[in-house]
């Protein structure tokens, strides 16, 4: 009988391994929901236009994108690391993210435990950005015009914690700037008022920023990497413009809930990597302001982890912690 019952044990542990084998075989064999934690309309959208289509072609399956804002991207990301652990619920994972998890510690979930990383896409210079109504041209000039009148300018964006949020502390930080922050449900809003009038300053990212630069309607002062963007070759960078030490863009890549398959995960990594490393593609980015950043789910993971470190110090020195 005893053996009957090893023997049995044995069969349905060798059903279960073998079913799960042929389901990750046959991935995908539905949509995928790709959740993007932010309002329509921002620099993913000009990413993920491009990237959508051809990552739904090479796996056979529609990719489905489901926009889910809110509490500077947390929510999304909340969502994807409670979904099941399939392939079929994705994350776009970014630079916000690493930013959150040292802003606000109490989150429900881990972006570096709760999530693995399936690789990065693409790097985003962020850009400071001035209404064309405020009397600057320089970094220089701004600094000094908020010292001048320290309760007049503000910089808007796309929430508490979010990106936008650190890099605009940072710089105050750096240069002494008297700056409101002044937060958002994401970062379209923010760029609404900033073209309204409402909002100063901005540190948006070069999609999102670049059209109102041709119409006039803003003026970049510096962008925030330690490059210079290859869209905008003629704006500096803020080291070069006089505050050394910032080097800060926004990242792009894909996630999925911690203990997804091995497999999956290679799968999907495969099929973007191929994406990104088209020539064509690369070319479409870069002239939108999108750097190409193909990486592997190791390097995705240890960047995370990089920047928490780093994140952490800064948001120390700023007092942003938020409970």
């Amino acid at each position: 009988m005893q053996a009957s019952r090893r023997h049995l044990i044995c069969a349905a542990a060798l059903a279960l391994t073998a079913g799960s084998v042929q389901a990750q075989g046959d991935y995908p064999n539905r949509p995928i929901k790709l959740i993007v934690p932010f309002p329509a309309g921002g620099s993913t959208d000009v990413l993920l236009r491009l990237i959508q289509p051809k990552l739904g072609q090479a796996l056979g399956q529609p990719v489905v994108i489901e926009n889910k804002s809110g509490a500077s991207a947390t929510l999304g990301a909340d969502f994807v690391a409670k979904a099941a652990p399939d392939g079929y619920t994705l994350l776009v994972g970014t630079l916000h993210h690493t930013v959150a998890q040292v802003v606000f510690p109490k989150l429900a979930y881990r972006i570096d435990t709760d999530l693995v990383s399936i690789g990065t896409l693409a790097m985003i210079p962020n850009v400071v950005v001035v209404n064309n109504t405020v009397p600057v041209k320089t970094v220089a000039e701004l600094v000094a015009l908020t010292k001048a009148h320290p309760d007049k300018y503000n910089y808007g964006s796309a929430g508490p914690g979010s990106a936008h949020h650190l890099i605009g502390e940072v710089f105050k930080l750096q240069t002494g700037a008297k700056l409101l922050h002044v937060p958002y449900r994401g970062s379209a809003p923010a760029v609404a008022d900033l073209l309204g009038g409402q909002v100063s300053v901005m540190f948006d990212t070069t999609p999102s920023a670049m059209p109102h630069f041709k119409s006039g309607k803003t003026r970049p002062l510096a962008v925030t990497t330690a490059t210079r963007s290859t869209a905008l070759p003629d704006v500096p960078t803020l080291a070069e413009a006089g505050v050394p030490g910032m080097d800060i863009g926004t990242w792009y890549g894909f996630m999925a809930p911690a203990g997804t398959p091995a497999a999956v995960i290679s799968r999907i990594h495969a099929e973007t990597a191929k994406i990104m490393a088209d020539p064509a593609v690369q070319k479409q980015l870069q002239n939108q302001g999108i750097e190409p950043l193909p990486g592997t789910p190791a390097e995705m993971q240890a960047r995370i982890k990089r920047e928490l470190a780093e994140f952490a110090v800064q948001v120390k020195k700023a007092n942003l912690t938020i409970d």
